[in-house]
């Protein structure tokens, strides 16, 4: 199982502009996935369904290395 890294925005920015964020539910979603896809930059993205989030989608941006997590939030957009 890879050790997940997480970026100092996410530390720094994400956590402080998102409290309810678990870093847990992160790497849940990187590990199992209902979608992932490539983004622009060498990122990647993943989707996930959160429970504890009222069964809203949480989208996790990663670095290329896909353990590095970079950026999370709910995505109201996506559909399964």
């Amino acid at each position: 199982m890879p050790k997940y890294l997480f970026t100092a925005y996410f530390e720094q920015m994400v956590l402080k502009k998102r409290p309810y964020l678990r870093k847990e539910w992160c790497i849940r979603i990187v590990e199992r996935p209902v979608r992932s896809e490539p983004q622009e930059s060498n990122r990647y993205r993943f989707w996930g369904e959160i429970e504890e989030l009222e069964g809203r989608y949480l989208r996790v941006i990663t670095l290329a290395d896909k353990v590095t997590i970079h950026n999370a939030f709910p995505d109201r957009r996506f559909k399964p």
